[in-house]
């Protein structure tokens, strides 16, 4: 992964902000949307590109471009940065790989220990009945 050229890569486009905040919103483009072609792009391996997009199915467009917006700040610039900073977050987390998981069995002796307190638990409410005489 060349950070550098995935920086290089990503299109930024501004867009009015949506909810409150008066005759601001009306006015100014604040809102970010970033937008990245993974198939396209050149930074990524052809293997990190089948990860991404195994990992950020449900988050891609039918062309497999990820689109993020931000909209937290009334600056454009800070929206800016924080969407790509989110963004850098999101491709770093969705290459990490897995752990495959190991499948191991029960210890013999937890089997027995648990049966062992099953048994002590049973006596013990056996024995808070009333005596039959």
């Amino acid at each position: 992964m060349e950070l550098d050229k995935i920086k290089s890569e990503l299109i930024y486009k501004a867009v009015r902000s949506s909810g409150a905040g008066g005759q601001n919103v009306n006015k100014v483009a604040s809102k970010v949307i970033l937008s990245f072609d993974i198939l396209g792009s050149n930074g990524l391996s052809a293997a990190e590109k089948e990860l991404l997009i195994s990992t950020l199915k449900p988050r891609l467009t039918s062309d497999f471009v990820l689109m993020l917006n931000g909209e937290e700040d009334r600056s454009q610039l800070k929206n800016k940065t924080l969407v790509t900073k989110r963004f850098f977050e999101i491709l770093k987390t969705a290459l990490i790989i897995p752990k495959q998981r190991k499948a191991t069995r029960i210890p013999r002796s937890v089997i027995e220990k648990r049966i062992k307190n099953k048994r002590n638990n049973s006596l013990i409410k056996q024995n808070r009945k009333r005596p039959e005489f």
